[in-house]
């Protein structure tokens, strides 16, 4: 007579989501120097305040329409009943094509303005969602290479943008500082809200409403459009294409902070990558079975709760430089890959493991974004920005070759992962080594 084992169906306890909230509303308004009332008031009045809300509302929209595609992957998968290849193909092709055209679009970014990317992030969009109304399943392979490069104008044209608004518009470091750590916080909370919208327009349903998400997408998108097009007016660019390149090749090829500082965030960006498309492979092992839709907002939570932690160390007891928080945080985030890489572990220990890696990303991700201001030019930002995440692409495509013909396992793809945020750690020793005064900027304060 055969055993049968009933698996147990595992899902966090709902005070964890409450706990995450209470303590992000906490850090924030304990902060010191902060007045309690509203930490968007902090900015100076006037011009950059009004700049400071919009520009904030522009970053939550576009973070929408990044985590409703995100999150509505795998119903969308479902949905053309794509085999486990065809999705690893799926997403080959597009960090590809952020490899190929997406390192790219930084430098151009650089040149034409970096709101007109930003206008084609919506423009994207706005193309995929209709592609996929009127054409439908065909348009699979193309919509992935269209939703990659949207993905790669997000992750450095509205960062780059911002900081020339703020420095057009004469402000402080200090808001620049509270800008980063805000926009990382509005992108977790965003997707946390796209995951709601997701689940509005399917209803339970994915194959009879996945049209209302590609429409939700497209109003989405359009609304977009018009706020930056109507939204603000942007300074002429006035660098030519052979200063430009030029004042590129000078700062990349001579400045070894820049190499350290690019070679971080490449690091950081592959391992947040393996980390998204290998987290629920990892938690549903073996057959086990979990409630990803909970465990989802908890890691953005965590996430939230790391941004939350950045400005605690411009202000107050805790001031210390960036480079010494940053190598602790590197360490303990290469730890936590590799005891998720060589030790099976329980869900739930497995889920504590990732909100402790989301929220060093949310102190990791402003943290980096602070130091380019100090050592990258604002001229050439987007190019060494674009640039920098080029080894990390090419990484992932060599990765999923390898793991769609069974040569490598999902643990050594976390490990590599691990090994290249160890190797950020060693990069903030350098810097700590060099003895880099706090807050010191090469722009004016």
């Amino acid at each position: 007579m055969g055993v049968v084992i009933e698996s147990e169906f595992w899902e966090p306890n709902q005070s964890i989501c409450i706990f995450l909230f209470i303590f992000c509303v906490l850090s924030i308004f304990l902060l010191p120097t902060k007045p309690a009332a509203n930490v968007l008031d902090h900015a100076p009045p006037g011009a950059f305040l009004r700049f400071q809300r919009k520009f904030l509302l522009l970053y939550a929209l576009s973070s929408v329409m990044e985590g409703l595609w995100a999150v509505f992957g795998e119903y969308e998968f479902a949905y053309y009943r794509l085999s486990k290849e065809q999705m690893v193909t799926f997403l080959s092709v597009g960090y590809a094509a952020s490899l190929s055209i997406g390192s790219f679009l930084g430098m151009i970014s650089d040149l034409v303005g970096h709101k007109k990317l930003c206008l084609l992030f919506y423009l994207l969009h706005l193309f995929v969602s209709i592609s996929k109304i009127v054409i439908g399943t065909p348009t699979i392979w193309f919509t992935s290479i269209f939703l990659a490069l949207a993905s790669s104008i997000f992750s450095f044209s509205f960062e780059s943008w911002m900081v020339i608004e703020h420095d057009k518009l004469g402000q402080r470091q200090d808001s620049l500082n509270d800008m980063f750590w805000l926009m990382t916080f509005f992108e977790s909370a965003s997707f946390i809200s796209s995951q709601v919208l997701a689940n509005y327009f399917v209803d339970g349903n994915v194959f009879k409403n996945v049209k209302s998400v590609w429409s939700g997408a497209s109003v989405l998108a359009f609304v977009g459009i018009l706020f930056v097009t109507r939204g603000w007016k942007e300074a002429r660019q006035t660098a030519a294409l052979k200063d430009y390149q030029i004042s590129l090749r000078r700062h990349a090829t001579s400045d070894k902070r820049i190499w350290m500082l690019s070679w971080a965030q490449a690091c950081v960006h592959f391992s947040v990558a393996a980390f998204w498309i290998l987290w629920a492979p990892t938690i549903v092992a073996d057959g086990r079975e979990a409630s990803l839709g909970l465990i989802y907002p908890c890691l953005l939570g965590s996430k939230m709760l790391g941004s939350t932690v950045f400005p605690w160390f411009f202000h107050g007891p805790l001031v210390i430089r960036i480079e010494e928080y940053l190598l602790y945080a590197f360490i303990v985030m290469g730890l936590t890959l590799s005891i998720v890489a060589y030790d099976y572990q329980e869900i739930g220990v497995l889920v504590a493991l990732f909100c402790l890696f989301q929220a060093c990303v949310g102190l990791v991700l402003p943290s980096l974004a602070r130091m380019r201001t100090m050592y990258v030019p604002n001229e050439i930002r987007g190019g060494i920005m674009s640039l920098s995440f080029a080894p990390a692409n090419a990484a992932v495509v060599l990765f999923l070759f390898l793991r769609s013909y069974q040569y490598i396992g999902n643990s050594t793809i976390i490990s590599f992962a691990a090994l290249g945020l160890f190797s950020c750690a060693g990069c903030m020793y350098i810097f700590k080594k060099w003895g880099k005064q706090l807050h010191q900027s090469s722009h004016r304060l």
